[in-house]
């Protein structure tokens, strides 16, 4: 969320950052107008309250003084304007509750800014190559997508999961079954030997507010699942961001736990609202899927620097499976809703002829951290600041799975399985047919 007193300041700004945006001049212009307007009448509401709450404490006194005095006419007429002023006290901060939920609404629905040196523009294909890692190797004409390979091999069923769950849901089987949850446990032990994240095993269900806090919601509830529970609901979490950055909601962290850096390999819940008829074939987009995420908690000096260090991270998973790929710099208009940078790293798929996304790592400032309440104590340890929040995929296990599949095929139908994950897999070197 934005800050109301960094919008009142500094209007203009923002107006230029929602055109950034892909807004329209006119809905960004009276957007941040009634957002103004709005957080105008709560001040002065808020004013007019802390008036009358002064009033009465000197009302108060005078009461005392009118009584030592023997003014009883004066003490009952003070009583009287004390009675009214606690009734209008308590109508005003009811309606200061309602002034607070209407002005937060219409923060809770604004997009974080982008920071300068983002290019701007409207969709994927302005955006920015920042590097390319890997040569394309030549394509045969023999190269398959990953689903027909996986068919083939007896090992990747659609039309059973479809049975089972409908569309957009797999069943993995024998080699390939094993190869999945050996892409999990590598890239696990790689982030947290090396890279310095500390594994957590978070809920899988959150509650409104925590999906509040890493803005799922409210402009994002389409996107979910969610299951009743007593008198409420459960949200199924659409990537483990949700619970691990919420694991400082409503605290202080001391400065020198900072910078805070957490992964989890978890299964993953998106109803893909919005996304009808693409890539409905395979397992590039379902409803359930494994991901390892990479979430860091840091000082508003050292966000910059862990941007950086994150994406390095996730590409270095990519490195090891040797898998070509390229990073690119997302461009305004296709950036996600609370990022302020974001990097996406595209992995080839010689089955497709194409990169596709297969990790996406974004800075967020402390537009998150104010949806949490989640603050850091300076170093001096005087004041507390919001803290700033990063999440990336590092990676997403399921098409890893694809890009494995599609860059280690062989000829015959077969899959050779990359060295790294040999110890994972018994030390076999190959996923064959049966």
């Amino acid at each position: 969320m934005l800050d109301i007193k960094w919008i009142r300041d500094n209007p203009k700004a923002l107006v230029e950052a929602l055109v950034k945006r892909s807004w329209s001049a006119d809905d960004a212009q009276s957007t941040v107008d009634g957002l103004i307007t709005s957080d105008e009448a709560r001040r002065e509401h808020v004013t007019e309250l802390q008036t009358k709450q002064e009033r009465r404490n000197a009302a108060s006194k005078e009461i005392g003084n009118a009584m030592r005095s023997g003014d009883a006419a004066l003490a009952e007429r003070l009583k009287a304007e004390v009675g009214e002023i606690k009734t209008f006290i308590q109508n005003g901060e009811a309606r200061e509750r309602e002034l607070d939920k209407a002005l937060n609404d219409e923060l809770s629905v604004l997009p974080n800014v982008p920071f300068d040196d983002v290019p701007v523009g409207k969709d994927e294909h302005d955006n920015v190559v920042k590097h390319i890692v890997g040569k394309l190797p030549t394509r045969p004409n023999w190269v398959k997508e990953h689903f027909e390979i996986g068919e083939a091999l007896g090992m990747m069923d659609f039309e059973r999961a479809a049975k089972l769950s409908g569309s957009r849901f797999t069943v993995l089987k024998s080699g390939l079954a094993r190869m999945e949850r050996a892409l999990g446990q590598f890239m696990l032990d790689l982030h947290t030997t090396e890279h310095g994240y500390e594994e957590v095993i978070p809920p899988l269900m959150v509650k409104d507010d925590v999906l509040f806090g890493t803005n799922q919601l409210p402009k994002f509830e389409e996107d979910l699942f969610f299951t009743p529970h007593g008198e409420g609901r459960l949200g199924l979490i659409p990537t483990a961001e949700v619970p691990l950055t919420n694991l400082v909601r409503e605290e202080i962290t001391t400065h020198e736990k900072l910078p805070l850096r957490y992964t989890a390999l978890t299964p993953c819940f998106r109803s893909e609202a919005g996304s009808a008829g693409r890539d409905t074939r395979g397992m590039l987009r379902q409803h359930q899927f494994y991901k390892v995420e990479l979430v860091s908690i840091t000082d508003q000096e050292s966000s910059l620097a862990e941007h950086e260090r994150m994406t390095q991270c996730a590409e270095e998973v990519l490195k090891r499976l040797e898998l070509p790929f390229r990073t690119m710099t997302l461009c305004t208009g296709d950036m996600g809703f609370g990022a302020r940078k974001t990097y996406d790293i595209e992995v080839w798929l010689p089955g497709q002829n194409a990169y596709r996304e297969i990790s996406s790592c974004s800075v967020c400032g402390d537009f998150q951290a104010r949806r949490m309440d989640a603050r850091y104590k300076d170093k001096d340890g005087k004041g507390n600041r919001f803290v700033h929040t990063l999440n990336g995929s590092g990676t997403a296990v399921g098409r890893a799975l694809i890009a494995v599949i599609e860059n280690y095929q062989n000829e015959d139908g077969s899959v050779t399985i990359p060295e790294v994950l040999r110890p994972y897999m018994g030390g076999r070197e190959k996923i064959e047919s049966k």
